[in-house]
Formats: structure tokens, C-alpha cells, sequence
């Protein structure tokens, strides 16, 4: 199939270029003056946790292939996490907000 091939390509470049990379989300504390609160915020941070060497063939695609998908699938949930996370402080600072008149 020749229009498979460029598609095949694709995939293992990007999922070279994610090897072995996971998104966790972090939470950071920033005090917020007008407010007189310290507010919490949620960011997705990458962190690799391995390195792919000395792979060939039919193995090393599979193996790039399954590194890739581990990195979007991360993104996707911690993504998810991160968004929840973010409207929940939101509402928890609008609730404590003391602005001063």
C-alpha cells in the first residue's frame, strides 16, 4: 500500500520525538494580592521517564508506536485533571476572594 507508508513515517517520527515522555499535572501556589489569598493553579508538566536506544526493525516501530500512544494517552487524562483541577480553584478563589473596597 503506497499511501500507507507516509502515514507509517509520520507515526514513528512523532513518536520519536515523544519517546517515552508522560504529562503529569503539577500544582503551583501564587499569592494573589488583590485577593489577600494564596491561589492554587494546575499546569501539565512533561517528564521522560526512559530513553529508547539500540532498537531496529519491525520491534523498534512497535516499540516507538506504544511510546507515542503512552504520551498522547497521558496528555489526554492529565490534560483532563489539569482542566477540572483549574475550574475547582477557580471557584475556591472566587469563594475566599476579599477584595479590598
Amino acid at each position: 500500500m503506497p499511501g500507507l507508508r507516509p502515514v507509517l513515517l509520520f507515526a514513528v517520527v512523532i513518536s520519536a520525538l515523544l519517546q517515552a515522555c508522560v504529562y503529569v499535572p503539577v500544582t503551583t501556589e501564587v499569592y494573589d494580592a488583590d485577593c489577600q489569598i494564596t491561589s492554587k493553579h494546575m499546569v501539565l508538566q512533561p517528564v521522560q521517564i526512559a530513553a529508547i536506544q539500540r532498537c531496529s526493525g519491525d520491534g523498534c516501530v512497535a516499540l516507538l508506536v506504544a511510546a507515542g500512544a503512552t504520551a498522547a494517552t497521558s496528555a489526554i487524562v492529565s490534560g483532563s485533571i489539569v482542566v477540572v483541577g483549574n475550574v475547582a480553584y477557580w471557584f475556591e478563589k472566587r469563594g475566599l476572594c476579599h477584595k479590598k473596597p
